[in-house]
Parts: structure tokens; sequence; C-alpha cells
């Protein structure tokens, strides 16, 4: 295996006290490798990275029409969100146009990370359903297939249609055959590829013509950034800051897509040591490298080029891309 290249590095006054490591491919509409950095055929799980793919079904078999789903819905079956109000009270609606209580989710409570949220559950001595969970936009896509396919309520296992449906998505975007699949945190499927075989599914994404379920998709995500993500999330901000032009989605253990449309090209990236810190430096490296993001926007610069302050606000050092990525 290609040894992992340098990502990010951590300044501490003049020393260099610690290299975060990974590997990343851009890929172009025809699917070859424009760059990359460390090992492009390494085997990855993508995460949540990977939910516009799984997505795909729901636009690609009527459902999201006939279920009349909007942009806010698609990005929202595309999103890690806060579990801000924003996301849930929209959540909790679609499942009222499913005729479905919270109940029908696999996915699992969880503390909302927006603090509202959150704070407003402990003040009320509440405990979070599952509508908080972070997944629940890409489970009520899944409940929205399933209920258009006629499937049984076990959409999250991987022999069920819903799922059956996802690998092939997942297996014609990437162009490969999947190795397997691990079971995500939301109790889903989560099929495996090469860092390749994801960032060519993100270029193949960028290219597809107007109209397309993958235009929708990404279209979805770049109009709505707040619901893909939330207010101080590398998504919702980075997305903002490149002014619609670039659909970004993290993955749990340091993973990142971007899907370039007007470039036509797809990145995919994956932190050896799976921290989100390195991830977000490195995606927000090669987007403006790219030129598809201001080296000096607030947002690129809360992940690259950040200080690093201590408990008194004192900065005490910088976490910075390796030049590996910026030459």
């Amino acid at each position: 295996m290609t040894k992992a290249a340098p990502f990010a590095e951590i300044w501490r006054g003049p020393f260099l006290e610690s290299v975060h490591s990974g590997h990343a491919v851009i890929c172009d509409e025809t699917g070859q490798i424009v760059e990359a950095w460390g090992d492009p055929d390494l085997v990855i799980l993508p995460r949540s990275s990977s939910k516009m793919i799984q997505a795909l079904p729901l636009v690609t078999s009527g459902a999201a029409d006939k279920a009349g789903l909007g942009t806010e819905h698609l990005a929202l079956a595309c999103a890690s969100h806060n579990g801000a109000a924003i996301h849930t009270d929209r959540v909790g609606a679609w499942l009222d146009t499913l005729d479905l209580a919270e109940d029908a989710f696999r996915c699992g409570p969880q503390w909302p990370d927006d603090d509202a949220a959150r704070h407003g559950l402990i003040r009320a001595h509440a405990a979070p359903c599952q509508i908080h969970n972070n997944c629940s936009g890409k489970h009520s896509g899944f409940l929205t297939l399933a209920k258009h396919l006629g499937a049984g309520p076990e959409y999250i296992d991987p022999a069920h249609p819903v799922q059956q449906a996802c690998l092939s998505a997942f297996e014609e975007a990437t162009q490969e055959t999947s190795p397997g699949y691990g079971i995500d945190g939301c109790s889903a499927p989560n099929f495996a590829s090469t860092l390749h075989g994801m960032a060519r599914a993100m270029a193949h994404f960028a290219a597809a013509p107007e109209g397309s379920p993958q235009t929708r998709l990404h279209q979805a995500m770049r109009l709505h950034p707040e619901l893909v993500a939330g207010e101080g999330r590398a998504c919702t901000e980075l997305m903002r800051a490149t002014n619609g032009t670039v659909a970004l989605k993290t993955g749990a253990e340091g993973f990142y897509i971007a899907i370039l449309p007007e470039q036509k090209l797809g990145i995919a990236l994956k932190a050896a040591c799976g921290t989100t810190r390195a991830a977000e430096c490195a995606i927000a490296a090669l987007l403006v490298r790219l030129g598809a993001l201001d080296a000096q926007h607030p947002a690129t610069l809360n992940r690259m080029n950040a200080p690093i302050l201590n408990r008194r606000d004192v900065v005490t050092g910088i976490l910075k891309p390796a030049q590996t990525l910026l030459q």
C-alpha cells in the first residue's frame, strides 16, 4: 500500500508538534485521477460522505416525486444535521406526510449537537428521540422509499429492498463491486469502495446533466447548506464560502467529499488518523488549490491556518495544511 501523505501540521511556536496524514483523490468527469496523495486504491468506508449516493434510489425510483419532496427534503436526505429546530421540525413534518411516527425510525436517539436544542431538552428534563439523530433525514428518505416499494419496516437490513437499491446505486456510482459493508452509527449498512471509486462517484455527480437525480441532490445540498449540517459546521460554512458552487459532505473517521459541478471534478479524502480537524483542513486546502475557495475567507481560516487557543484565549499554535496539498 502506498504510504499516507502529509495532510495537516500542528505548529506550537517554532516547533512542528504533530502531523496528520491521509489519502486523497481528485477525479475528472471521465473518472480518471487528476491528482492523488497517498493510496488511491485504499479500501475505505465513506460513512456519511456517501449519503447522496444512498439518496439516489429515493429519486431514481420516483418515490421522491410521488411523495412531493422538495429541495429541503433532498438536502436533509443527504444531511448529518445538528438536531436544531430547523432540522427536527422538518423531519417531523416529513414523517407526518408518511403517516408514520418517530418509532418507525431505526437510527436510534441522539443528543443534538445544536446548543439551543440540547439545552432545551435538559431544561425540560426530556430525553432526545430518534428525530434528533443526525441521520434522521437520511432515514426519512429510506422510509419514503420503503413505502414506495411496498417493503417491510426493517429498512436497515442489508437484505431489505431499500438497502439493495442503495448497494446497486453505490456500485454503479463508484463503478466498482463493493467488497462488503460495515454498520454505520445510525445502524444502516455502509458499503465499502476504494478511495478512487468514491472520487469517481463524486465526479459522476459533478458532471451529471441538469435535471438528473445526481444534480437534483447536489443542487439541494448547495441550496440549503444549513440543512446539510448546521451553524458552526464545516460543511455548512464552507459551502456558503464557495457561494453555493460546491457541495461538501463530511463522514465519520476523517472522511470528506466534494462535488464541483463547474469544474466537473470530484474529491474524496480520508485522514488516516480518523480526526475531523485533519479532514477539514485537507478539504479546505484542496478547494483552495482548485480555485473554488478563497484562502482568506473566515470559514477557510477556521479550518486551514487556524489559530490554536489555550484556555486564556492565548494563541499557542496553528493548524495548517501540508505544503504538498497546496503546491
